[in-house]
């Protein structure tokens, strides 16, 4: 276990968490961006700007971040990123800087959830390893993906939390075919994986027009206010927002600009969108921040 300062940070008090102005030195870039409102392609839903979000650059440390979990008792957003064993926290508002852990072996790292105490960590084939904290150490446990399918016939980029349950979600699944995205809820208790309802792909595709469509899931979400499930897409440059029993109800192209690779996603517990961008081709990895609307 180790554990250091990467940077100083000044007080993050941006709109969406304290209601006041904002100041960063990391990049004096920071900030809303630009709304865009010349193509008409990229649209805002109730909830949020999608069009106009707040932005939070982070240190090359982050280039590859791959997956977020806020932390609400110190508005903090916990961080993985690809290939590295590391564990970072990123303070979002009075910071001293970010800290980062050391938990195990390099693999290829996806995305990350907090349940009570405990982090859970997935790796792209799958499988799921737990982070616990013990002191300044950290404890961990590792779940194999057994589920009868070949590992390398699949690819995973997302989990996320549902009524206390850990659901991960098919990026690239060979069963899948293109007709649905497969979900497994972990069974941490008993070491096992057990298949759950997927979702269907055509309905997504009927929903925005298209004949078919995978969904390339690199991140998920319940949303703590109304229990949507919200998915980003990478690949598609995309939200998905499907209700509780998995029915799709909204999409939204996202602008490349802003969202060049995202790959992580988390609510606040007030609905409070925010979605992380690992670093694609030039600029930081970054931290995009939309506030909920109607709280």
């Amino acid at each position: 276990m180790f554990s250091k300062n990467l940077l100083a940070l000044s007080s993050l008090c941006f709109l969406l968490i304290t209601g006041s102005a904002c100041n960063n030195d990391l990049n004096k870039t920071d900030g809303p961006v630009k709304k865009d409102t010349g193509s008409g392609k990229f649209k805002d839903s109730d909830l949020y700007d999608f069009t106009q979000p707040y932005l939070i650059n982070l240190p090359p440390a982050l280039d590859e971040i791959s997956g977020i979990a806020y932390y609400p008792k110190d508005t903090s957003v916990f961080a993985i990123v690809d290939e590295e064993a590391v564990l970072f926290k990123v303070p979002l508002r009075n910071a001293a800087g970010i800290e980062e852990w050391g938990f195990g072996k390099a693999n290829d790292y996806e995305d990350i959830v907090l349940v009570d105490s405990t982090f859970y960590v997935l790796t792209s084939d799958g499988s799921v390893q737990s982070l616990r904290f013990h002191g300044s150490k950290i404890e961990t446990a590792e779940y194999e993906f057994i589920t009868g399918q070949k590992k390398k016939d699949n690819e995973f980029e997302s989990m996320y939390v549902d009524s206390g349950k850990i659901i991960t979600l098919c990026k690239d699944c060979a069963a899948d075919k293109k007709v649905k995205t497969s979900r497994f809820v972990v069974d941490v208790a008993n070491n096992q994986f057990h298949e759950a309802t997927p979702l269907h792909n055509g309905k997504v595709a009927n929903l925005i027009d298209e004949n078919k469509i995978a969904l390339k899931a690199s991140a998920a979400a319940v949303h703590p206010l109304n229990g949507d499930l919200y998915i980003v897409s990478a690949v598609n440059k995309a939200i998905y927002i499907f209700d509780s029993a998995g029915n799709p109800k909204e999409y939204y192209d996202l602008n490349p600009k802003y969202y060049k690779q995202p790959e992580g996603i988390a609510f606040t517990p007030t609905g409070d969108l925010i979605i992380s961008n690992e670093v694609y081709l030039e600029g930081n990895p970054n931290l995009l921040v939309l506030k909920n609307k109607k709280k």
